[in-house]
């Protein structure tokens, strides 16, 4: 499939979906997809505009907007599979 975008529809859904944005997935037409209602965590928006996702149940399948069906989580918050970031100790 050649799936070509343009730098600006590429820059909104990077502003739109900025790494560890929570999304759900509705339906993916793919024997692989994670099950619908599955949670997952955004890693980053690529060069193709497909949303590289760390689903919570270990999956790391993608995302393709307007082809796939999700939502945007609004909690904003990192699930259980996503890495921690920790702080450094002040000195």
């Amino acid at each position: 499939m050649n799936h070509e975008i343009n730098e600006r529809k590429l820059e909104a859904l990077r502003r739109m979906y900025p790494s560890s944005s929570r999304v759900t997935l509705l339906n993916m037409d793919d024997p692989q997809a994670p099950p619908p209602g599955t949670k997952g965590t955004v890693l980053l928006v690529d060069a193709l505009g497909q949303l590289c996702v760390n689903w919570d149940n270990g999956s790391t399948l993608s995302l393709i907007p307007g082809k796939d069906h999700f939502s945007k989580d609004a909690s904003g918050k990192e699930g259980p599979a996503a890495s921690r970031k920790t702080r450094a100790p002040e000195r």
